[in-house]
């Protein structure tokens, strides 16, 4: 996070070369290949993301829980894309030397910072969400409180952790205006802490947590389906509804009322038997189908839908991929940070930082190669804007 120099001894980032290049440097095969290979990420991140903000907003189907937050995830490298990118993508050209105001710099630094925790928080967000709604699904809100609730707290907790460059962290005496890093060695202790070492460990424990607690669910569930078969009547007659029988059918819902004509001609609130949700093996009362349901449902708890869990399974590729692009990145940066005597290649330096920014552009992919209902919406904008 930020540009590279060979006397950044305390920064994120370490030089790309020998000794600091001048502004025409930046026009050679290394320059030219970072400007390209910074272009065609830019635009990668901003399409891919793009298009993953207004599929959600304008396609019913995708407006779950889960994709709520990998709205705000999208957002996070958007704003990457638009206030990061352009600007590292400039210093990589000129060679790792800043030719812009320090305050710039020092903001630069701190929408790096924050963008990216923004990242591992959203995704810690959702393994919150998650977890709840497997372990205590009678509790879980769907209408969205809680997850605003939760996206909420992710912006502003990033925004504390970039604070600091903000509020003349970086002001320090000596300063080189050419290089344009975090000064302070605790800080980068601190921010890598907060970012990516905590977080990391809790959203793993709550993903294993909540996908035991998910295939218990099914387990469960299975061995209900399986082991109560509806009771068939020894003599002739119509079947009766046994009240044992309702774990059997855990989401069966009384029809809901519609205003039908009834056979007198005068409107009234009967049954609408093509709303049942079990389809037609759900059983139903003869009193049910004369009168409009008095009783609540006979839903025996809250249930994670098909679509939440298809979204749940593409989640683990998701971190799964923040994890391969981002770990090598603190890694070696924290290290630099511990030991200012350690020695870092500068290649090293500089490919787990186009690592890291490269994860904003695999999220789109992601979602199209593992998540059909994605995959379809995709290419339904495609064809309107086509």
């Amino acid at each position: 996070m930020g540009n590279n120099n060979t006397d950044d001894d305390g920064g994120l980032l370490a030089g790309r070369g020998s000794e600091p290049l001048g502004p025409g440097a930046g026009l050679g095969g290394a320059g030219v290949a970072a400007l390209v290979g910074g272009v065609l990420l830019i635009g990668l991140v901003l399409a891919g993301n793009s298009l993953v903000c207004v599929s959600v907003a304008s396609e019913r189907t995708l407006q779950t829980p889960t994709n709520y937050f990998i709205v705000s995830l999208a957002a996070a490298d958007l704003l990457l894309a638009i206030l990061v990118l352009p600007l590292f993508v400039y210093s990589e050209v000129q060679g790792g030397v800043w030719l812009l105001s320090p305050r710039l710099c020092d903001t630069l630094m701190a929408m790096d910072v924050m963008l990216c925790t923004a990242s591992i928080f959203n995704l810690c967000a959702i393994s919150v969400d998650r977890f709840v709604a497997v372990t205590v699904p009678l509790s879980y809100n769907r209408q969205g409180q809680r997850q605003q609730l939760l996206i909420a707290a992710t912006w502003l907790l990033s925004a504390a952790v970039a604070a600091p460059v903000l509020c003349g962290l970086n002001d320090v005496p000596g300063r080189d205006p050419a290089v344009c890093r975090l000064e302070d060695r605790d800080y980068v202790v601190y921010s890598s802490v907060c970012s990516f070492f905590l977080p990391c460990p809790l959203m793993l424990l709550l993903y294993w947590a909540t996908f035991r607690g998910l295939r218990r669910w099914e387990a469960t569930r299975h061995t209900k389906l399986h082991s109560r078969a509806p009771r068939r009547p020894s003599g002739p007659g119509p079947p009766v509804l046994d009240n044992a029988q309702g774990p059997l059918f855990p989401q069966c819902l009384p029809p809901s009322p519609s205003l039908l004509q009834s056979p007198s001609g005068s409107n009234q609130l009967e049954p609408d038997l093509s709303q049942r949700p079990c389809g037609p093996e759900c059983p139903l009362p003869d009193a049910m189908l004369q009168q409009p349901p008095a009783l609540p449902s006979c839903r025996r708890g809250a249930k994670i839908t098909g679509r939440e869990r298809k979204a749940m399974r593409v989640l683990p590729v998701v971190v799964g991929a923040f994890l391969m692009c981002w770990t090598p990145f603190f890694v070696v940066h924290i290290t630099r940070a511990l030991c200012p005597a350690c020695f870092v290649p500068p290649s090293l330096v500089s490919a787990v930082t186009w690592l890291g920014y490269v994860n904003s552009a695999l999220n789109p992919i992601i979602y199209t190669v593992f998540n059909a209902e994605f995959r379809s919406v995709f290419r339904k904008s495609l064809r309107l804007r086509c």
